[in-house]
C-alpha cells in the first residue's frame, strides 16, 4: 500500500488506538513501526534536535534491515547539520505539525550529504513530519525509492507528528535508549548488558538463563535492530 491510496479509515483508527494505549510505554515503537509498515514505506527515522545535538529515536528500513541504522550513525556523526531541515525544525513553535515533502534532485542540499543519504541506498525522497512540543522537536522521515508515490494531502501525516510527540515527551525517563523500544524485555535486557560492558557470562547470571541463550537473544535483538556488531550498538543507543 503506498501513500497515494488512503488507508481505510477501519485500518487507520485501529493503528491510531493502538499508538494511544502505550503511548510513553515500552509496546509504542512497535505499534509505530506496524503503522508505518502499513502505509508503504521503504525506511522511516525519527530524529529529536537540539542547536548543538541530534539523536535517533527510532530507525528502521523495511527492505534492508541493517540500512537504517547505518544511515542513521552516519546521520548522527555530525551530517544532521546539513539537513535542509535542521534549522526548520529548530524555528518550530511548539503545538506546530508541518508536512515537507523533499525531493532531493530540487532540494538545496549539498552534492555529499544527497549522495550519502538519498543515491547510496537508493531513496528517491521523502516526507518529513516537522513536529514541536513543550520539550522536544522532532522529524519524522517517510522514504520511499520512488518519491512520485507519495502525496502531502494523506491526513495521516500529522498524526503521525502528534503521535510520536505524544509517546517521547509523556515517556518516562529509565535510562533504556530508545532504539531498544521495539524489543522483548529479554532482549533488551542483554543490549543492555552489553552496553554496560558486560560479557555473556555475567549477562547470563544477572538473568538466570544460560550463556546460549543470551546469544539468542542478542541475535534476536541485532535482526530486529538491522545490526551486527556491538559498535553498531553503541552508534544507535547514544543519546
Amino acid at each position: 500500500m503506498i501513500l497515494t491510496e488512503p488507508l481505510p479509515s477501519s485500518v487507520f483508527l485501529g493503528h491510531v488506538e493502538r499508538c494511544l494505549a502505550v503511548a510513553g510505554q515500552d509496546g509504542f515503537v512497535t505499534a509505530y513501526l506496524e503503522m508505518i509498515a502499513g502505509l508503504g514505506a521503504d525506511q522511516v527515522m525519527v530524529f529529536a534536535y537540539t542547536p548543538d545535538h541530534a539523536s535517533c529515536l527510532m530507525a528502521r528500513n523495511f527492505r534492508q534491515a541493517r540500512l537504517g541504522p547505518r544511515l542513521a550513525s552516519d546521520y548522527l556523526d555530525g551530517w544532521f547539520r546539513q539537513d535542509p531541515l535542521f534549522n526548520q525544525v529548530l524555528a518550530q513553535k511548539p503545538g506546530q505539525v508541518e508536512v515537507v515533502r523533499i525531493d532531493p534532485q530540487a532540494s538545496p542540499m549539498r552534492a555529499d550529504y544527497r549522495a550519502r543519504f538519498y543515491d547510496a541506498p537508493g531513496l528517491g525522497g521523502k516526507l518529513a513530519v516537522v513536529a514541536a512540543g513543550a520539550r522536544l522537536r522532532l522529524i519524522i522521515n517517510l522514504y520511499r525509492r520512488a518519491l512520485q508515490d507519495w502525496t502531502l494531502s494523506d491526513p495521516v501525516l500529522p498524526i503521525l507528528g502528534r503521535l510520536a510527540l505524544l509517546h517521547f515527551e509523556t515517556r518516562e525517563a529509565g535510562g533504556v535508549p530508545d532504539a531498544l523500544m521495539a524489543l522483548s524485555e529479554r532482549e533488551r535486557a542483554v543490549c543492555l548488558g552489553v552496553l554496560a560492558g558486560k560479557k555473556a557470562e555475567v549477562i547470563a547470571n544477572d538473568l538466570g538463563v544460560a550463556p546460549t541463550s543470551v546469544v539468542t537473544y542478542r541475535r534476536r535483538a541485532y535482526d530486529k535492530l538491522g545490526i551486527s556488531s556491538r559498535g553498531e550498538l553503541f552508534a544507535i543507543c547514544r543519546s
